[in-house]
């Protein structure tokens, strides 16, 4: 029997804080976007009534132009920063001021594939919010039309210092009347795992113009500090179409055809723009400077999660994914660990994150890549195994980083344990 799948559900159901779930105590006190969507994933296989509670609660948040926030802030917390007042995006509930890759789409449709009638009848529910949700990034983050979906911020990559966002990062200046703050991340976590000050300043200076121009989202798209093509949302928006136009017709959705197979037939063509010859991969790419970023990230690996590249273009991600994975004890890390840049414990600069790794074991997996996809999904159980549910690990040694008992880490685990908790929890819906 798989050893911590009641660890994993006491974990989700402590995190719960009605009717939605924080990441981690403390830590991260409100509810995030794509951890939502992963947490109902594996709260699905114990609960599917809550599993949909999550989805509602975050989509109880959705602006009216389609946005879903990365942020909701439903009560004030001292403990974290920065808080609904820093923000200022006057919305009930209060939120956040951009998204966060929108996996929702694909996490209905899994939940959709494996249910019964009442999934069905919930996804029918929400799917005209879904269509708002994908028509608002491929209108506010690619106005021009272009397939190239830029992200304004770093945290809207969920990446959040990955050093794919230095280029960017680099060319902010920060302002001379930027607010003063304290960070709160750092008092619950060692500095050596989390953001630097310059990063943090310069995350803030992004925050502050938003605020400035009172988030109006093609302002900061056309004129804001940051503006970069990421494989990681490019990816994962290309696949949440793919998803939700199977979605559709699995719904009788049949006005929705058109208009998503439009987005999926862009965002492919955008996928062009983001191959780096020089690396032989996909990379992160400034859109005002054309600048690449020039290493392989686990958000590189995505590109088999969206059915990305010609065959030739294919089996180069693919040799990039062995290389990558026999350098490492543990798969996938989030930077090249042959690169200079390459920090085993600081957050997004190396460290492993389960979430990651389920679209990458799922990519792989349609690709036919049946032994990379094993190895990355065989890495993950062991790493929650011996570790527990972390936040993150070092992928040369597998120490648990950054916040523990971890909402999606948890979740994670019991999609990967699915057959185990099916046997040990009857259905509550």
């Amino acid at each position: 029997m798989t050893i911590r799948i009641e660890e994993a559900i006491g974990i989700i159901r402590m995190n719960d804080r009605g009717g939605y779930t924080v990441p981690t105590n403390r830590l991260y006190p409100y509810q995030w976007n794509w951890d939502s969507g992963f947490t109902a994933l594996g709260i699905w296989h114990f609960n599917k009534w809550r599993a949909w509670l999550e989805i509602m609660a975050l989509l109880d948040a959705q602006w009216d132009d389609g946005m879903v926030p990365h942020i909701v802030f439903r009560q004030h917390d001292p403990d974290y920063f920065p808080g609904p007042g820093v923000w200022q995006t006057n919305t009930e509930p209060s939120t956040s001021g951009h998204s966060q890759p929108p996996v929702l789409a694909s996490v209905i449709l899994r939940m959709v594939r494996m249910g019964t009638a009442y999934d069905s009848r919930k996804a029918r529910e929400v799917f005209p919010r879904l269509m708002a949700y994908h028509r608002w990034f491929c209108s506010a983050r690619d106005p021009q039309g272009t397939g190239v979906i830029g992200i304004i911020h770093p945290w809207e990559s969920g990446r959040d210092n990955c050093p794919d966002w230095d280029i960017g990062m680099n060319s902010i200046t920060v302002p001379d009347n930027l607010m003063s703050y304290n960070r709160r991340d750092t008092s619950h976590i060692d500095s050596d795992q989390r953001p630097t000050q310059s990063q943090y300043d310069r995350f803030i200076t992004i925050v502050q113009f938003g605020r400035e121009v009172e988030w109006d989202h093609h302002a900061i798209h056309a004129r804001g500090p940051f503006l970069m093509a990421d494989p990681g949302v490019q990816f994962i928006l290309l696949r949440a179409c793919r998803d939700l136009l199977e979605l559709a017709h699995l719904l009788d959705m049949n006005q929705a055809f058109d208009e998503i197979r439009e987005w999926i037939d862009l965002l492919t063509t955008g996928c062009d723009w983001l191959w780096n010859d020089a690396i032989g991969g996909y990379c992160a790419r400034d859109i005002r400077t054309a600048t690449f970023s020039n290493a392989i990230t686990n958000a590189s690996m995505l590109s088999f999660y969206a059915g990305a590249g010609s065959p030739e273009q294919r089996a180069s991600m693919a040799a990039h994914c062995r290389r990558i994975l026999g350098a490492c004890q543990y798969g996938m890390p989030s930077w090249d660990p042959e690169h200079a840049d390459f920090e085993s414990k600081r957050y997004w600069r190396g460290p492993v994150w389960a979430i990651m790794n389920h679209m990458i074991w799922t990519g792989l997996a349609d690709a036919g890549e049946t032994d990379l996809a094993a190895r990355v999904s065989n890495d993950t159980r062991n790493l929650v195994e011996s570790q527990g549910m972390a936040e993150y690990f070092d992928p040369l040694d597998g120490t648990g980083l950054g916040g523990m008992d971890f909402s999606w880490t948890a979740a994670i685990y019991l999609d990967l344990c699915s057959d185990e908790v099916a046997a040990l929890h009857k259905e509550t819906a």
